[in-house]
């Protein structure tokens, strides 16, 4: 049956990991680096059997108990079904274990199991929905290409703005020194830096662009009112799909959910559970399975 449920969570600048008993008390937990399955799955793996690890262990258990361990892990680039394939034929020692996306253990967390729609934003972004036996799926499919509003693309965008202003092709600002300063000072350590970046890496800027442009800074304020906007398009986006209620999720939620436009006002919701809940959820429900 399983004495215990894991819930575990794969993204772009983390990994996190819960424990619980089969009455749903928390009985340890566990954070550790990126574990973005889509881009890394070595890491990925490597990232996740740390946080397991380190939640059995906070727990008081041992690697002999994970045969007691119900397991559902949300992981990034999990979308791919090759890619939840091979993560879940990764050797974790668990009586069972279930491979999903991080976007659906965000919505189970949500809603509890309900309808809804999410907006998750943080290394990446992506708008994920359901009714029913219908799933709506806007945005998610890397920085290059999709990512609205994320913190890689507006770190990105944030480094690209402070490589034209030290070149006098745009105009300068407080945060364009900034980031051209931690970027390392010239635009060959910064271009160094470009080449090698990680999404995780990019968005680690976004803090610093969202308190400039707090503080009043032109540059970091034009950024983040187009990142802005792109979030407004998915929120829309998912609105226009039917969703009646839409939470918004991640590690820049909090950053965007006073600066959206009013008429977003009457969709907004608050999420009932955040994602390692939603992947409990998941568990419980395959105890006895």
């Amino acid at each position: 049956m399983g004495r215990f449920l894991l819930g575990m969570d794969g993204g772009g600048s983390s990994a996190r990991a819960r424990l619980a008993d089969r009455a749903g008390r928390r009985l340890g937990e566990g954070v550790g680096g990126p574990a973005n399955a889509g881009n890394d799955l070595p890491g990925a793996v490597a990232a996740l059997e740390a946080v397991a690890s380190m939640a059995l262990s906070a727990a008081g258990l041992s690697g002999h108990d994970r045969a007691d361990v119900v397991a559902v892990i949300g992981a990034a680039g999990a979308g791919n079904p090759e890619v939840a394939t091979r993560l879940a034929a990764a050797s974790f020692g668990f009586r069972s274990l279930r491979v999903v996306t991080d976007a659906e253990i965000a919505l189970e967390g949500a809603f509890a199991g309900g309808d809804g729609g999410i907006l998750i934003v943080g290394t990446g972004s992506q708008g994920y929905g359901r009714l029913g036996e219908r799933r709506l799926r806007f945005g998610g499919w890397g920085p290059s290409l999709s990512d609205g509003g994320s913190g890689a693309v507006i770190g990105c965008r944030a480094a690209r703005r402070a490589l034209e202003a030290h070149e006098g092709l745009a105009g300068s600002s407080p945060m364009t020194a900034a980031v051209f300063d931690r970027l390392g000072g010239s635009a060959a350590t910064l271009s160094a830096f470009g080449k090698t970046a990680r999404p995780a890496d990019w968005a680690a800027l976004a803090p610093l662009v969202f308190h400039y442009a707090e503080a009043g800074d032109p540059v970091a304020g034009a950024i983040v009112a187009a990142a802005t906007a792109e979030i407004e398009a998915l929120i829309g986006r998912l609105v226009a799909g039917g969703m009646e209620r839409v939470a918004l999720m991640g590690g820049l939620a909090a950053s965007y959910r006073p600066r959206l436009a009013p008429r977003f006002s009457g969709f907004l919701a608050d999420p009932l559970g955040d994602a390692l809940d939603g992947a409990l959820g998941l568990a419980s429900k395959d105890v006895g399975r």
